[in-house]
């Protein structure tokens, strides 16, 4: 009853701030994988020409969701009435107060039927944008159909909307409102794409970016890692293209996007090691996208550590089986697994392929023994769930420098004191 009470009222000073600044865009962000990556790359490239507020974090739940639109800050206890008492009185404020923002690019979280759709009781985005659909939190969605509906709702209930056109299958388009919609990606098929021409570690892509409002392309670098990063700047592109962003402005931009931290960060490792950073969370989709990074890549050595992908239900074992046999020893020096799921399944599908394979009990484990057996220049690769895996806890015993720690991950002495625990 609390919480159904706070969260009616903060979505009513959210609905009144909204109707009373008309002329600040939203722009709202669903999808499997991928939103806040989406998010910070749409928030940076529009910041080339509007004043734009976005939430650095994930707040996307019904609670946070509002919050973060008002650009309030959530509260530390959410059990405690006079913290919320706090963020009304601010809430009444913001809605009182000029608009101080042009834009606001706000992510938008499900992890069971029915709480995307919530959303339009309070949201009527400008421009909803869908990243992905695949599997996660299979727990509470029956099959990928079920979750399709879910993530594609938001193109119901916003006026335009912009989907990804490669991690999106066809045959869910029935679930997509198609009077307004543009697609994103990088095949020719996509109305917006940024093509990469070449990617060069430590320095990023080349490439161009095209959508059907030019007449001819713009050369723009990207500074993010894998075929699947530049998908972000694709949906940046869609969304400055759709507010009227021109096209030296949205290269600039372009130019501006940086990995979000946890999420294919590229960090310096000892030995000369170069560390991919994955470490917020895992799925299959984007598990998949992250070892065929690691492929593209010329190194001495590579070495996947790969955690369990949690919640996805009844087809956890098949998915961690496949990724197992995604594991090739021509690629990979050393598969490094951590969790019960990843042992069970992703091990003996990796061996079987040939791989030499090690099971730790905890990330820590994980992270001492790829030190004691890493290569000088070596990629290191650390992919994995949040809950229970934490392999940035790895990723530290692997650092060029103790001071980029603070460049991981859930690394608040609350996460701390956590994952100490678990």
């Amino acid at each position: 009853m609390f919480k159904s009470l706070i969260r009616k009222k903060l979505e009513r000073y959210t609905k009144k701030y909204l109707a009373k600044n008309t002329d600040i865009k939203l722009v709202a962000v669903s999808g499997s994988v991928g939103k806040t990556s989406t998010k910070m790359a749409i928030s940076t490239v529009l910041a080339e020409k509007f004043r734009v507020r976005v939430h650095e974090g994930n707040y996307n739940s019904e609670m946070s969701v509002p919050t973060a639109i008002l650009g309030i800050d959530y509260p530390d206890n959410i059990r405690s009435l006079g913290q919320w008492m706090k963020v009304f009185r601010q809430a009444r404020r913001r809605v009182k107060q000029p608009a101080e923002v042009d834009v606001i690019v706000q992510e938008l979280g499900t992890d069971r039927v029915g709480q995307l759709p919530a959303f339009e009781n309070y949201l009527k985005p400008d421009i909803g944008v869908v990243t992905a659909v695949s599997a996660e939190h299979m727990e509470h969605f029956k099959d990928l159909d079920s979750v399709a509906k879910e993530e594609l709702s938001l193109t119901q209930f916003s006026e335009q909307s912009i989907i990804n056109r490669e991690n999106i299958d066809k045959k869910f388009a029935k679930y997509a409102n198609k009077s307004n919609l543009s697609t994103y990606g990088t095949s020719e098929a996509a109305d917006y794409r940024y093509e990469s021409s070449g990617y060069v570690i430590g320095k990023g892509h080349r490439g161009i970016f095209v959508g059907p409002e030019w007449d001819k392309p713009t050369s723009a670098k990207l500074h993010t890692v894998g075929e699947h990063s530049t998908l972000f700047a694709s949906a940046a592109v869609a969304v400055a293209a759709k507010l009227g962003m021109n096209q030296p402005e949205i290269a600039t931009g372009v130019n501006k996007i940086q990995a979000v931290p946890g999420r294919m960060n590229i960090l310096k490792g000892r030995k000369g090691s170069i560390i991919i950073d994955d470490t917020y969370n895992s799925s299959p989709l984007a598990a998949t996208a992250a070892i065929r990074t690691l492929y593209e890549l010329q190194a001495p050595q590579k070495i996947a550590v790969l955690g369990s992908m949690n919640e996805l239900g009844d087809m956890s074992a098949s998915a961690h089986k496949e990724l197992g046999e995604l594991c090739i020893p021509e690629e990979l020096a050393w598969v490094v697994v951590v969790g019960q799921e990843a042992a069970e399944h992703l091990a003996p599908a990796a061996e079987a392929q040939g791989c030499k394979v090690q099971i730790c009990k905890n990330a820590v484990e994980a992270g001492s023994f790829v030190s004691s057996v890493m290569h000088s220049g070596a990629v290191l690769l650390f992919k994995g769930s949040e809950g229970g895996i934490f392999l940035e806890e790895a990723v530290k015993q692997v650092l060029h420098s103790t001071d980029d720690e603070r460049k991981l991950v859930r690394q608040t002495p609350e996460w701390l004191a956590k994952k100490q625990q678990a």
